[in-house]
C-alpha cells in the first residue's frame, strides 16, 4: 500500500500536544481515534511518530519469522503490530526493544502483548500493549504483511498515519486528516491552557470555562 506522507512540521507539531488535546480534537471532526486498551509497558515516556504497520497471524503449516521486519522501519517512525489482541504469545522482547532503540524508532504499539519488560523499562523504551506474557510467538504466530491497514483495538491503522501515545493512552490521527487535526488541537491546547491559568490565578472553572467556550470545545458542530 502506498504510504500517505504527511508534512514533516505537522509530525513535530503534533509533538507538542498530549493525547487528550488531540482526542477531543478527533471528536470535533468526528473520527475515532482512541486505541482501547492499550497502556503503556514504561510509564513517562511519550512517542508521535508515522506509523509502519506489521500484520501477525496464527502458524499452520507456515512457520515464518516474528521480528525480522524491524530492519526495515526508518528511524522517527512508530512499529503498529496488529497481533488480533492475542495475549498467549508475545510477538515483542528486549532483543527487539534493543535494536528499536539504536535504530531511533520512535516507539511501539502492540494489539496484544510483549515480553521483558525488566529489560524494556531499563531502556526507557515507548512501547504500549494489552499487557505483558513470557510465552514466545515462535511457532504460535508470524509475519505475514507489513505496511497494510491494520487494526488496533477494531481502530484501523494505514501505514504513514500519525500515532501518538503518552501516559494517558494511544491515539491515530488519519494521514489525509492530519493537517486539519492539527489545527483544531492546537486550538484546543491554546484555550485549555489560558483556563488553567485563570483558574490558577482563582477565577472559579466555571467562569473560567465559560470565558473560552470550553463545553463547545469537543463537540462536533451541527450541519442544521
Amino acid at each position: 500500500m502506498k504510504e500517505t506522507q504527511v508534512d514533516p512540521q505537522i509530525v513535530e507539531g503534533f509533538k507538542q500536544f498530549d493525547t487528550t488535546s488531540v482526542s477531543d480534537a478527533l471528536d470535533r471532526l468526528g473520527i475515532v481515534g482512541g486505541l482501547l486498551g492499550i497502556k503503556p509497558v514504561v510509564e513517562g515516556v511519550s512517542f508521535c511518530g508515522s506509523a509502519f504497520t506489521v500484520h501477525y497471524v496464527p502458524c499452520g503449516a507456515v512457520k515464518g519469522t516474528v521480528g525480522d521486519f524491524l530492519d526495515d522501519v526508518k528511524p522517527g517512525q512508530v512499529v503498529v503490530i496488529d497481533n488480533g489482541g492475542r495475549t498467549y504469545c508475545t510477538v515483542w522482547g528486549d532483543l527487539m526493544t534493543i535494536s528499536a532503540s539504536q535504530r531511533g524508532i520512535a516507539g511501539t504499539v502492540i494489539d496484544g502483548v510483549c515480553r521483558d519488560v525488566p529489560g524494556i523499562r531499563k531502556q526507557g523504551y515507548p512501547i504500549y500493549t494489552k499487557g505483558c506474557y513470557m510465552v514466545t510467538g515462535k511457532d504460535r504466530v508470524y509475519c505475514d504483511s507489513v505496511n497494510v491497514p491494520v487494526a488496533i483495538s477494531g481502530v484501523q491503522v494505514k501505514p504513514g498515519d500519525i500515532v501518538l501515545g503518552d501516559d494517558t493512552g494511544v491515539l491515530v490521527v488519519p494521514a489525509e486528516r492530519a493537517e486539519e487535526v492539527y489545527r483544531v488541537a492546537k486550538e484546543i491546547a491554546e484555550k485549555e491552557a489560558v483556563i488553567e491559568e485563570e483558574v490558577r490565578k482563582g477565577t472559579s472553572l466555571r467562569e473560567a470555562r465559560s470565558k473560552m467556550n470550553y463545553h463547545s470545545l469537543q463537540t462536533r458542530p451541527s450541519n442544521t
